[in-house]
């Protein structure tokens, strides 16, 4: 018996395949390095008539997710991409395709901000779009680069969910790199993905009024009705994801555990640095030592209690950041796992480190030494609200 053949594929066009089998009414982007190679193979489908979409090339990404919110109003299933400066030009109308709940879904080739220019990699652009109510979550490779891509839309269309998503994976050394991955027939996505039926869209014959302006006597209650719809989306996004592990054999969680078993020291991470961290964890395993990795695969909603339950029993948590809160608490995903715990009657110490910015190389050996150095730091009583790693001073 043989099973599903994995082909050599780069995850950028694997991307663009997903979308392509997911079968997107309305594409509509901007051309920005890392993302430019998810959008024009999309192009080049649609051109050559593989995908019965319209495909709109516009001047900014500004105007791309304006598309994109005129598209998904009217119906249509909706994606873009983009990265970094990119993303940050998008962010105003971020904040209005989840308030109006249109269920875009974008994929974010992660890549620093500037300045100074930089193409490569971090954190920096995810971090920047976190309170901007969307859903969002990180990849690791290219498989899953490609299921997440498959998910996002039936999450996004749920009728209980009805919010954007933001499917980030690491510039270049994810998004450029070809990773064998197994792919999914059109057939098997066709019964995985149900035609988009939204609630409410603009229709001429039935008129009803979208994004009309927010008195104070509504405001208030409408940020509260957002942030209850993302909360509430944790279930239909566990709920999707199970039904595909079910179907396909792949199983995601929001948060995922890694030789966790009596673990002292815990290192937390997200994106594709987590596979040379599990290299890390798998030296030091060797070594007798009592450490295991916690992944973080879903970002919006944040999963407190997951990594309460993850967490609360450590000795020593070490969170890597691909980020740097300037003048304020350091690493952002450290921050926010810190209030995550800070209410529970017993805590373990949290070491924050921030490295990696803008592409630069952090060693599965330097993840150890980073680990075994922790572990001393937490002991001497002393910890610092943060550490970037790596400095040439």
């Amino acid at each position: 018996m043989t099973g599903p053949k994995r082909i050599g594929m780069e995850v950028s066009i694997a991307i663009s395949e997903a979308v392509r089998q997911c079968d997107a009414d309305v594409i509509s982007a901007y051309p920005i390095t890392p993302q430019t190679h998810v959008v024009e193979h999309l192009a080049e489908i649609a051109a050559q008539g593989h995908l019965d979409c319209e495909f709109i090339p516009v001047e900014s990404e500004h105007s791309a997710l304006s598309a994109c919110i005129g598209s998904s109003a009217v119906g249509a299933r909706t994606f873009t991409a983009t990265a970094s400066q990119g993303l940050a030009l998008m962010v105003e109308i971020m904040y209005i395709a989840s308030a109006m709940r249109m269920p875009i879904v974008m994929a974010v080739a992660n890549r620093a901000l500037s300045a100074p220019i930089n193409i490569w990699c971090d954190h920096s652009d995810a971090m920047l779009a976190r309170d901007t109510g969307w859903i969002q979550y990180f990849v690791e490779n290219g498989q899953e680069a490609y299921d997440m891509t498959l998910c996002s839309f039936r999450i996004a269309e749920d009728n209980r969910v009805m919010l954007p998503i933001t499917l980030n994976f690491d510039g270049f050394t994810l998004s450029h790199v070809i990773e064998p991955i197994v792919m999914l027939t059109d057939e098997q996505v066709r019964e995985f993905l149900p035609p988009f039926t939204p609630l409410y869209r603009l229709d001429p014959k039935n008129p009803v009024a979208m994004g009309p302006v927010g008195i104070p006597e509504i405001y208030t209650e409408a940020k509260k009705a957002h942030d209850e719809a993302i909360l509430a989306s944790r279930a239909v996004i566990d709920e999707v994801w199970a039904d595909f592990g079910k179907r396909f054999g792949r199983h995601y969680q929001a948060v995922e555990h890694y030789r966790t078993e009596g673990a002292q020291t815990l290192l937390v991470g997200m994106g594709g640095l987590t596979e040379s961290m599990r290299g890390a964890v798998d030296s030091l395993r060797d070594k007798g030592k009592k450490v295991g990795l916690i992944r973080l695969r879903l970002f919006r909603p944040f999963p407190h209690e997951d990594l309460r339950k993850a967490l609360g029993d450590a000795g020593t948590v070490i969170v890597f950041d691909r980020c740097l809160s300037t003048g304020g608490p350091g690493g952002p995903v450290a921050s926010e796992i810190r209030s995550a715990l800070y209410n529970l009657p017993k805590k373990p110490a949290i070491v924050s480190f921030i490295g990696a910015l803008g592409g630069r190389d952090v060693r599965t050996s330097q993840f150890a030494e980073l680990i075994e150095r922790s572990e001393a730091i937490a002991a001497s009583g002393s910890i610092p609200d943060y550490e970037m790693v790596g400095v040439r001073e």
